[in-house]
């Protein structure tokens, strides 16, 4: 045995990710979750046609993360990865709300401003 071959070898059994099978996932359930996609994007537009003031913004960021949510359990497998990757998703998607909850308490504060500038502009 040569020498690289040996330590090539060494490395493979020392790493666990060497030891990681792919995880097979049955097309019903993709074609499950991309069906859902097709529904939460049909309600995403849904949710224009109906006025609900402050409302739309945050439904359509709602769902939004659900979306993007699903695709990364199901399209990336991070629902069969280690708990800690999920529990790093979980956290950044409270800081994102976290983050967009302040600039839009921020906008909606400043938001009778923007409409009496915008009637003054009509003819």
């Amino acid at each position: 045995m040569t020498d690289s071959s040996a330590h090539s070898e060494s490395l493979q059994h020392s790493r666990p990710e060497a030891e990681h099978i792919a995880h097979v996932m049955p097309m019903r359930l993709l074609v499950g979750v991309f069906l859902t996609l097709l529904v939460l994007t049909f309600a995403t537009v849904a949710a224009t046609w109906v006025d609900l003031e402050p409302w739309n913004l945050a439904i359509a960021l709602a769902i939004a993360t659900v979306k993007a949510t699903l695709v990364a359990l199901y399209f990336m497998h991070l629902r069969y990865d280690h708990p800690f990757n999920a529990l790093i998703l979980v956290t950044a998607l409270v800081f994102l709300a976290i983050f967009l909850g302040g600039a839009l308490t921020d906008s909606l504060q400043y938001q009778p401003e923007i409409e009496r500038f915008q009637e003054s502009r009509q003819p």
